[in-house]
């Protein structure tokens, strides 16, 4: 990879939600501060809303990084479920197992556990990702849960993130008194041309380049004219080019490397891209492309022995996890958030972890970059990527052997972090929520 060749410590620009890379732009520093507001009071919800790749998750992490210790807390990330799902949810977050309980039981206990915490000193938080998933019966189940009270004050501090169509459920007039509850809301918008720059030093910075000027200065303009001052677009973009130049031995980014990134990631100008739409290398762009060439590969989800999808390969990259905003989504509670990414060249495709929870598994062992060869499976939660290169569709690479120049596969020891719990299958230990 390029941390050596450019003297980096880490990779300044991954897409996993990384709070020491957390830059504070005056409306993200604002948003923050509203957060930190509800530790104080308990009088109302805020709402932050921002763009797929605003950075919200960042923020929440950062968040949580600094949360007092008599601050008890449920951070929810799965938001397409019931009522009763929901609560089962906030409960097992409090270390409760609820999950036979019947809605009574749910309300009762939640109830008295906010009760007792109050009594006890303790305040209590529950924060809501990707909110805008949430159906109204479950907006109402929290507005509900926001007036548990004693004589002085409300026991429950509430903040919703989500993107911008949260703004517009909340509005509706069947959750009006919800609405009523709201105390502050903030939309994240793009970083200005000037924000974005102070972004890409900042990053660099972190990851152990402040003295030097990784990125040429007529860099910064191309790519907040490609990035729209999305952050995840930004970290995409200076990833790739940052490859190129590695690529070309050479230790600056100069414009030719943002121009190559931006033709192998098959972008046009930010203002230029269908409103809404702030992913990477998106498979909608896809169709133009694949006429007019034949996939280098081809990449099989498999499901058990059930093949659910399989897409093309084309030179470029996609990201594969949970959410809807991914190129390739696994709706599954055992894949993260972002869970990987494919960088796809004329020359090879690299598979890599995005800071996932359960990781990749390639015979066996646990893997961070895995340069794929034809015939390789992927262990990716509880399903399996099957990998088939086009460009030797007969021939099927022995396991042991090793591309030219590329170093046989190890494995990484990395300690596996985030929001899924575990559950136990053969030979690796997957997390779920």
């Amino acid at each position: 990879m390029y941390i050596e060749p450019f003297h980096l410590k880490e990779l300044p620009f991954r897409l996993s939600p990384d709070p020491q890379f957390l830059f504070l732009s005056k409306q993200h520093a604002r948003a923050k501060a509203y957060m930190e507001s509800t530790i104080w009071f308990a009088d109302g919800f805020v709402v932050i809303t921002g763009e797929i790749g605003a950075g919200k998750t960042t923020l929440i992490e950062s968040f949580l990084r600094e949360v007092p210790q008599d601050v008890v807390v449920a951070q929810i990330n799965q938001t397409q479920v019931s009522a009763v799902d929901f609560l089962q949810s906030v409960l097992a977050q409090f270390g409760f197992s609820p999950f036979k309980m019947k809605k009574s039981e749910l309300l009762v206990t939640l109830n008295n556990f906010l009760i007792e915490q109050y009594a006890a000193g303790r305040r209590v938080l529950l924060i809501v990702d990707e909110a805008q998933n949430l159906s109204q019966r479950v907006l109402e189940e929290i507005r509900l849960l926001s007036g548990v009270e004693t004589t002085k004050e409300k026991v429950l501090r509430i903040i919703l993130a989500g993107q911008p169509e949260l703004n517009a459920k909340l509005d509706a007039p069947e959750l009006v008194q919800l609405n009523q509850r709201v105390r502050l809301r903030l939309h994240l918008s793009a970083l200005c041309a000037e924000e974005t720059t102070e972004y890409i030093r900042h990053r660099l910075a972190v990851a152990g380049g402040a003295e030097r000027e990784i990125f040429a200065p007529d860099t910064f303009a191309e790519i907040h004219r490609y990035s729209g001052g999305v952050p995840r677009l930004i970290n995409t973009l200076c990833d790739t080019a940052m490859m190129a130049a590695y690529s070309d031995d050479r230790d600056q980014v100069t414009a030719a490397d943002i121009a190559s990134a931006v033709s192998e990631l098959q972008w046009v100008e930010f203002a230029a891209r269908p409103e809404g739409m702030a992913t990477t290398t998106s498979v909608r762009q896809r169709p133009r492309r694949e006429a007019a060439m034949p996939p280098l590969a081809r990449l099989q989800v498999l499901d058990g022995s059930r093949t659910q999808q399989e897409i093309p390969l084309l030179p470029g990259r996609i990201i594969i996890g949970r959410t809807p905003d991914n190129d390739l989504q696994i709706d599954s509670r055992f894949i993260s958030r972002h869970h990987c990414q494919i960088t796809t060249t004329n020359q090879a495709c690299i598979i890599e972890d995005l800071n996932s929870t359960n990781g990749l598994y390639v015979r066996s062992l646990r893997v961070h970059r895995h340069y794929l060869r034809d015939g390789d499976v992927v262990l990716i939660g509880k399903h399996e990527l099957v990998y088939l290169d086009e460009r030797m569709p007969h021939a099927r690479s022995n396991p042991n052997d090793t591309l030219p120049g590329i170093p046989s596969l190890g494995h990484d020891d990395d300690t596996l972090a985030g929001e899924e719990l575990p559950l136990q299958i053969p030979t690796i230990s997957p997390r779920t929520q």
